[in-house]
């Protein structure tokens, strides 16, 4: 990890099609569930930021790759800490849900 990877914008469709190929992965959506609600990514969890350290209820081998997203980055950036700081292994920050051009699911 370099120090200019903060400069570095991800990409969310790359990272959902990094999801859709890495067996027994898990996306979470960082959001507020009225965020969610409005429209999120096909087969992602709701796991709001502030509530996120419940995550080891649903989420127990720390191993399991997790991918997170939010609207624009930031929040989903967090959560990747917060993760990692819970002892998971394989966190992977795909951005913000802003610039998916997938199908949403509302």
């Amino acid at each position: 990890m370099s120090i200019f990877d903060f400069l570095t914008r991800k990409d969310i469709n790359e990272g959902v099609r990094e999801f859709e190929c890495t067996t027994g992965s898990v996306l979470v959506d960082v959001r507020t569930r009225e965020e969610y609600d409005r429209g999120h990514i096909e087969k992602s969890v709701n796991m709001p930021l502030d509530r996120l350290e419940a995550i080891t209820g649903k989420v127990e081998d720390k191993n399991t790759p997790v991918f997170v997203y939010c609207l624009s980055g930031a929040r989903s950036g967090q959560a990747e800490r917060i993760l990692r700081r819970l002892g998971y292994k394989d966190v992977r920050n795909i951005g913000g849900i802003s610039s998916y051009r997938g199908k949403v699911v509302r």
